[in-house]
C-alpha cells in the first residue's frame, strides 16, 4: 500500500523517514485555522481534515498528515508571519513553559478508514539574551516554525527542559504516527533510527 504524506515539512519527512523509508509527499492546501481553540481535539481534526485533502488528491493510498501548534497562556502560536512576529513570540516565550501539540492522522479513502490522535509535550524555554534572538530571527531560522523556534536549533540553547516527546516538538511524534500507521497496515520500523 503507497503511503503519502500530506505535509511540505521537511523535518515531518525526515522524521517519518526513521520509521518508513518509503513513502510519497503530496503537500495539502487547506486552511489551517484551528476551529474551537488551541486544544487537543481541535488539533486532531485539523491533522485529520490535512489527511482528507491528501486522500482526495491519493484516494487509493494511505494518507498521513500532521499540525504542530505551540501553546502558552491558552493562546496558539503558529508560524510567525515575519521577522517581528517571531521575536515577539521569542520573547513571550523565553524562560517559561508552554506546550507542543501535535494532531496526527491516518486517513485511507479507499476503505473508508480514518484515525487520529494527539501528542502533548511540555517544553520549558532557556533564559536566553537579547542577542540571541536578534541573531536567531536574522538567520531566518524561525519563519517557518510553530512558536517561531525549533528545539534542535542552536544545539538546542533555547530550551532547558523538555516533558514528554522530543520528535513531537520536532514536528511528528513517532511512537503515535508508528501506532497509527501499524493500525493501517503499514510496514513501519520496531524503533526509530537513531
Amino acid at each position: 500500500m503507497r503511503l503519502v504524506l500530506a505535509s511540505a515539512s521537511p523535518r515531518r519527512r525526515e522524521l517519518l523517514r526513521q520509521i518508513c523509508p518509503e513513502f510519497d509527499v503530496v503537500p495539502s492546501e487547506i486552511d489551517e485555522t484551528l476551529d474551537g481553540g488551541p486544544t487537543a481535539e481541535a488539533v486532531a481534526r485539523l491533522a485529520l481534515r490535512k489527511a482528507r485533502a491528501g486522500a482526495a488528491h491519493a484516494p487509493s493510498a494511505i494518507v498521513l498528515a500532521a499540525d504542530t501548534v505551540v501553546v502558552i497562556d491558552g493562546m496558539a502560536l503558529g508560524k510567525p508571519a515575519g521577522a517581528q512576529e517571531a521575536r515577539a513570540m521569542l520573547m513571550r516565550l523565553r524562560g517559561r513553559a508552554h506546550e507542543v501539540v501535535t494532531g496526527v492522522a491516518v486517513v485511507e479513502a479507499g476503505a473508508g478508514r480514518e484515525a487520529s490522535t494527539t501528542v502533548v509535550s511540555r517544553v520549558l524555554m532557556a533564559s536566553y539574551p537579547d542577542t540571541t534572538i536578534e541573531a536567531y530571527v536574522a538567520s531566518g531560522a524561525p519563519l517557518d516554525k510553530a512558536g517561531g523556534y525549533a528545539i534542535q536549533d542552536l544545539d538546542g540553547r533555547l530550551v532547558d527542559a523538555l516533558v514528554g516527546s522530543y520528535t513531537n516538538v520536532v514536528g511528528l511524534p513517532l511512537e503515535a504516527t508508528r501506532r497509527l500507521l501499524e493500525e493501517f497496515g503499514v510496514a513501519v520500523s520496531e524503533r526509530a533510527a537513531p
